[in-house]
């Protein structure tokens, strides 16, 4: 099964580089235009099924698509919540001083918010037990970077750290084969 994985345009100024998690907020005038681009690329595809996260910033990527109206919208696409961390900058949250930068998992376990443990098992269960049990050859799913890195994390048998050093640009399109992917 091919799994085509879009991420969402670009946000509103104030969050960007930040740790957006279930903020409702929406695409700049940039994301709009990605999006725009994005829904041509897409019409031009074939898909058995599209799920996307139940987000606005999602949705609003993927509005101008024919694929928006058999979209299913659903929560377990979202971002990781960063709870009271949500919506601020790396350095914004150095800056309080409750949580030291010591290295990255130590980091992601220190902030607000779902438990990273959590986050991941969430991703696991999608796209390892629900999406296979649909028995659909193609697939498209709009989310978050996070959600396509750890995926990435997953079926390349790479580091979360390693894994979230890849770039992953508003609007982009990932193709994975599901047959490669593996539970841990």
């Amino acid at each position: 099964m091919k799994i085509t994985l879009v991420r969402h345009g670009e946000v509103e100024e104030k969050y960007k580089n930040c740790y957006n998690g279930h903020n409702d907020i929406g695409l700049s005038k940039k994301g709009a235009l990605q999006a725009k681009e994005l829904a041509k690329k897409l019409d031009k595809m074939e898909f058995d099924a599209v799920f996307c996260s139940d987000l606005p910033r999602a949705i609003d990527s993927i509005r101008d698509s024919i694929h928006a109206k058999n979209a299913i919208y659903t929560n377990k696409l979202r971002e990781k919540s960063w709870g009271k961390h949500e919506g601020l900058s790396f350095d914004e949250i150095i800056a309080q001083g409750e949580i030291e930068y010591k290295e990255f998992l130590q980091w992601i376990e220190a902030l607000d918010g779902e438990p990273y443990r959590e986050y991941i098992e969430r991703i696991e269960e999608f796209f390892l037990e629900f999406l296979p049990s649909l028995n659909k050859e193609s697939i498209l799913v709009v989310t978050h970077a996070g959600v396509i890195r750890v995926l990435l994390s997953i079926i390349n048998n790479i580091s979360l750290q390693e894994a979230f050093s890849i770039k992953i640009q508003n609007c982009s399109l990932t193709e994975i084969e599901l047959k490669k992917i593996g539970k841990k």
